[in-house]
């Protein structure tokens, strides 16, 4: 799959299954993809900063905000994930495998993100209709947790999805490239949002979350519309006879992901190293907000402007890299280089200026590596079960993002919010994730390498 063929006539023609492209439907394709992605990229970055900000208005600690914004999220993958994705790789219906289930969550998402914006006047509605039984803040915390879960469930089933259908649609030497193009178009959306709306979160969060979730919509149904998929080989799927049956597909799902070592370690060293900068992400706001570095939002917002534009200009000579030199390669590169950051945070920021010094090479430098990894499940995992398998992977960096956020928000509590515990605890992270991509590494060498690789078959 995913081979270019020989020229046809004077035209090149990719292959991904049964899809052929010549250079204008491959245009073509990345276009609609990446509309849909601009779409997608606009909710995750408004979305997450202007939730964080709501919320410290209802009073919360650092506990319970890493609870529900961090837990939450990651405690509903755990369950969701495998399920869509198990479906989704077996399903062989006329719109493909991976369209309609996109379709479906769209709405939810849509409707979380607009009734985020009216959380606190359903809050205060809340609190006057229980003869003010509870307080102000918890009626609208209530209120902001109902859509905050269905924003959530849209969020994690079509997260599932996304990847998936790049991985259906695009010719496996591209990858590398459309990522970056993504990584682009992530980076374009976040510059948008930090200049010119971070700063009017706070006083317009109402407007904020109607657009984005409005703007999401027409995005993703637009994807929907205009990308086909190919036709897929059946899958043999034994119907359900009897009570017992209905754990087969649960059996199956476990043993084809957790039984062989291989992709044990993957899956490993992906939650490792896609966790390297969650430590500091969970709480950059908040730690720029605190009395020692007391950085102004609109600075905070210029800081990630100029770190995305740098990000947005290397993104696609990163993804370039990887598809020349393999994104295992490229992903301890850059891991190596945030390593040297983390410590250098840990050791060094202790003031405005030091923590601004610190944030941009977080941001960029986190940023490469998120770029160049992007295709790695798609290049490591097998191509037919990518969904399936990349959901292992989800499910294990959900469980692991519930656990550590928990433990880091307590610690924070215990720590009376020392935000520099983001650096250490960033370091660990870093290395662990180093470790495990070198075993990997040395595996993917004896399976083939860069020439010869297949992934192992997993079973039936």
């Amino acid at each position: 799959m995913g081979e270019m063929e020989e020229k046809a006539g004077d035209k090149k023609i990719w292959r991904v299954g049964t899809l052929t492209y010549t250079m204008g439907g491959l245009v073509a394709l990345f276009c609609w993809l990446l509309w849909g992605d601009f779409a997608w990229a606009m909710k995750d970055r408004a979305i997450g900063p202007a939730a964080t900000l709501l919320i410290r208005t209802f009073d919360v600690n650092d506990f319970l905000f890493s609870l529900i914004i961090i837990s939450f999220p990651s405690f509903t993958n755990i369950f969701l994930m495998p399920i869509i994705s198990y479906i989704s790789d077996r399903h062989r219906g006329r719109w493909g495998r991976r369209i309609p289930f996109l379709f479906f969550t769209t709405p939810f998402i849509v409707v979380g993100a607009c009734g985020l914006g009216f959380s606190p006047m359903l809050g205060k509605l809340l609190f006057n209709l229980t003869g003010e039984a509870i307080k102000l803040n918890t009626a609208c915390l209530i209120c902001f947790g109902v859509f905050w879960a269905l924003l959530d469930f849209g969020t994690t089933l079509s997260s599932a999805l996304s990847g998936a259908l790049v991985n259906d649609v695009v010719p496996k030497e591209m990858l590398g490239r459309f990522y970056g193009l993504f990584r682009a178009i992530s980076l374009l959306a976040g510059m948008l949002f930090n200049f010119y709306l971070l700063k009017l979160v706070e006083a317009h969060y109402f407007y904020i979350f109607i657009g984005v979730g409005l703007f999401y919509g027409i995005g993703l149904y637009s994807l929907c519309w205009k990308v086909r998929e190919g036709e897929y080989p059946p899958v043999d799927t034994p119907p359900v006879k009897k009570i017992g049956d209905i754990y087969k597909p649960f059996l199956t799902y476990f043993r084809q992901c957790f039984s062989m070592p291989y992709y044990r370690w993957v899956i490993t060293a992906m939650v490792l190293s896609g966790m390297a900068a969650s430590p500091y992400n969970m709480y950059a706001i908040l730690y720029a907000k605190s009395p020692v570095i007391n950085m102004d939002m609109a600075l905070y917002g210029k800081v990630l402007t100029i770190c995305y534009g740098i990000s947005f200009c290397l993104s696609f000579f990163l993804g370039t890299l990887a598809d020349r030199f393999h994104p295992l390669r490229m992903s301890i590169a850059a891991l190596l280089t945030y390593l040297a950051t983390m410590i250098a945070g840990w050791f060094w920021v202790k003031d405005e200026f030091s923590f601004e010094v610190i944030m941009y090479l977080h941001t960029v430098l986190s940023g490469c590596y998120f770029t160049l990894s992007a295709s790695l499940g798609q290049r490591l995992f097998p191509h037919l079960l990518f969904a399936q398998f990349n959901s292992a992977y989800s499910m294990i960096h959900a469980i692991t993002t519930v656990l550590v956020s928990m433990l880091f928000g307590w610690l924070l509590l215990k720590l009376n919010s020392d935000y520099r515990y983001c650096f250490l605890f960033g370091t660990v992270m870093t290395g662990l994730g180093i470790a495990c991509l070198v075993k990997i590494y040395f595996d993917f060498l004896k399976l083939g390498g860069d020439k010869a690789y297949q992934a192992p078959d997993p079973g039936e």
